[in-house]
C-alpha cells in the first residue's frame, strides 16, 4: 500500500508539474499542446530519437543510483559529479593504453572505475564519520580534485596529438557495442538496468542492505541494535561512489570511445542523478523509469523549437523549453523532498 501511494503521489506531481508547465508555455503566448507534442516527439518521434533518449538515461541512471544508496544510509553524497569524471578517466588510461583481451579489458575498466569512484566516495564517508565533516561539503570539494585531475590528464598526457581537444580513442576490446548501429545506444543501457537490480537485491535482499537502511531511519537504534554504523556509513559511500563511477567509464566505453579534455561529454550526470533519484524515491527500480522521464525531458526539450515553429513564427526558444522542464522536474520530486524533510525534523 505505501508504494502504490508513492506511484499516485508522483503521478499526481506529474500532471501537475505539466500543467503548470503548460500555463507558462501558454502566458508566453504559444500552444502548450504543440509544446508537449513536440516534446513526445523530440524524445520519441521515431527509432533513432528512442534511441537517444534510452543512451542519455543510462547514465542517469547509475548517477541516480549513486544518490539513492547514499540516501538510504542518510547521507547526501553529491559528489557522483567528480566520481563519474574517476569513472571516465579510468575508462580512457585503461582502454587507449592497455592491449588486453576482449572481456578482460572491459571488466579491467570497470572493476578499476568502480575502485577509484568508491575510494573518493568513501573517503568523503570516512570523513563523515570520523572527523564529523559534513559529507555535502566534502563532496562538493572532492568533485573540484577530479575535475582538475582529470582535466589536467586528459589534456597534458592523455590527448590525442591528431585532435588536442580529445583524448586518444580506447581500443575495440574495451569498447561496448552498439545496440543498433548508427545510434548512441550501447550496451551501457542494459549494464545500468543490470546494476539497477543488483542494487535493489543488496539494499532489500541481503542483511548488509538492512544494516545501511536500519542505519538510515534511526542510526542510534541501529547502534543499539548491533550494527556498526560506521562502517555502514563508509561503505554505503563506497558502493554509491562505485555507482557514480561507472556512468563516466560506460560513456567512455559506449557512447564516444574517448573523452573532450574539458570533460562536456559527462559533465552535469552527477547533479542530475539527484534529480533522478528524488523522482524515483530513492528506490533501484523506481529510478529506472525516473532516468527515462529525466531523458525525455533532456532531449526532447531540444526539438521544441524545430517542432513549434509554425507559420513562420519562431518557436519555443530552448531558455522557455529548459524552463518548464525544470518546473516538470521540480513538481515530480516534490512529494521525495517532503518526506525526506519530514525524516530529517523527526
Amino acid at each position: 500500500m505505501k508504494y502504490w501511494k508513492q506511484i499516485a503521489d508522483s503521478f499526481l506531481s506529474l500532471i501537475a508539474g505539466f500543467f503548470v508547465g503548460g500555463i507558462i508555455i501558454w502566458l508566453a503566448g504559444f500552444d502548450p499542446i504543440l509544446f508537449y507534442q513536440g516534446l513526445l516527439i523530440g524524445a520519441f518521434g521515431n527509432l533513432y530519437y528512442l534511441m537517444t533518449t534510452l543512451s542519455y538515461a543510462a547514465p542517469l541512471m547509475l548517477t541516480g543510483l549513486s544518490f539513492a544508496i547514499a540516501a538510504r544510509a542518510s547521507l547526501f553524497n553529491v559528489g557522483a559529479e567528480g566520481q563519474s569524471y574517476l569513472g571516465a578517466l579510468a575508462a580512457v588510461s585503461i582502454g587507449a593504453f592497455l592491449a588486453m583481451p576482449n572481456l578482460a579489458h572491459q571488466l579491467l575498466i570497470i572493476i578499476v572505475a568502480f575502485i577509484l569512484g568508491g575510494l573518493l566516495g568513501g573517503l568523503a564517508g570516512w570523513l563523515k564519520v570520523s572527523r564529523g565533516v559534513n559529507e555535502v561539503v566534502s563532496t562538493i570539494m572532492l568533485n573540484y580534485l577530479s575535475l582538475y585531475l582529470s582535466n589536467y590528464l586528459f589534456t597534458y598526457q592523455f590527448y590525442d596529438p591528431m585532435r588536442a581537444y580529445k583524448t586518444k580513442d580506447i581500443e575495440a576490446t574495451a569498447v561496448l557495442p552498439f545496440v543498433m548501429p548508427g545510434t548512441d545506444l550501447s550496451f551501457s543501457l542494459f549494464l545500468a538496468l543490470l546494476v539497477s537490480f543488483l542494487v535493489y537485491v543488496l539494499l532489500w535482499k541481503t542483511p548488509f542492505g538492512y544494516e545501511i537502511r536500519a542505519v538510515g531511519l534511526n542510526p542510534t537504534a541501529a547502534s543499539y541494535g548491533g550494527i556498526n554504523v560506521r562502517r555502514s556509513m563508509i561503505m554505503s559511500m563506497f558502493i554509491s561512489g562505485g555507482v557514480a563511477a561507472l556512468a563516466g567509464a560506460f560513456e567512455v566505453m559506449g557512447r564516444f570511445h574517448c573523452m573532450d579534455t574539458e570533460l562536456t561529454y559527462i559533465k552535469g550526470y552527477g547533479f542530475d542523478g539527484i534529480a533522478v533519484a528524488l523522482i524515483g524515491r530513492n528506490h533501484p527500480i523506481a529510478i529506472i523509469p525516473a532516468s527515462i522521464l529525466f531523458a525525455m525531458l533532456k532531449t526532447g526539450v531540444q526539438a521544441v523549437q524545430r517542432y513549434t515553429s509554425v507559420g513562420g513564427r519562431t518557436g519555443v526558444p530552448l531558455e522557455l523549453g529548459l524552463a518548464v522542464q525544470g518546473v516538470i522536474i521540480v513538481f515530480v520530486a516534490l512529494p521525495s523532498i517532503i518526506d525526506m524533510i519530514r525524516r530529517r525534523m523527526r
